[in-house]
């Protein structure tokens, strides 16, 4: 998975990009709130995102409430903000802001690896959910082409398509939606054709 760093003090920044690399993560490094800012406005932005609280040009604080208030992308951004505020008003300020987790410098690795983890799983979850999301909404724009007004032949009960081919309606259905289609015979058939053809057999084996 890729991550983001932000930190503007270089010995905290470096410690990161090792541990990370460690760990076995995709890590992009900034020095500031703004170049992290621009690296989050791309399209291929980190889903994981670890911030200093405070940094020159915008603290972590600002850029988690620019995340919040964006929002466009698939991309929900899971952001830990570093911080050595230690105050329970510092700390719901920073989940007002909109940070998922933080945590107090000096980090623990441990606790900052376990924490990261969490982050990932959530990351995760969100894609597949969003995944999910995405194949309802086709599932349903495909099942939104059965509305409106079909041409259908008023003697074979064929369905002209878009292509102005000429097709079964239980094909047409099928093409168009999830529907699956299980074959019975009516009350109505069953006694126009079916008692008919019971009849003529059974006359003809009487013979």
């Amino acid at each position: 998975m890729k991550i983001l760093i932000a930190e503007d003090d270089f010995t905290s920044r470096r410690i990161l990009e090792i541990l990370l690399l460690q760990w076995g993560y995709e890590v992009i490094v900034t020095s500031d709130g703004v170049e992290a800012w621009e690296v989050l406005q791309k399209e291929d932005a980190p889903p994981l995102v670890i911030l200093d609280w405070m940094m020159p040009g915008k603290d972590g604080r600002e850029i988690c409430s620019l995340i919040r208030a964006k929002q466009k992308s698939e991309i929900n951004h899971y952001v830990i903000l570093l911080t050595s505020k230690s105050f329970k008003e510092d700390i719901v300020t920073a989940f007002d802001a909109g940070a998922d987790d933080y945590i107090t410098k000096p980090f623990d690795r441990e606790e900052l690896k376990a924490r990261i983890k969490v982050g990932e799983r959530i990351v995760s979850l969100q894609a597949a959910l969003a995944k999910q999301v995405k194949e309802l909404q086709e599932a349903l724009n495909h099942i939104k082409t059965l509305q409106g007004i079909l041409p259908i032949c008023s003697y074979c009960k064929k369905i002209r398509d878009d292509g102005n081919y000429w097709q079964l309606l239980e094909n047409y259905i099928s093409t168009h939606s999830m529907a699956q289609f299980s074959h019975s015979i009516c009350p109505d058939c069953y006694q126009k054709y079916v008692e008919p053809d019971l009849e003529k057999l059974l006359n003809e084996a009487q013979k």
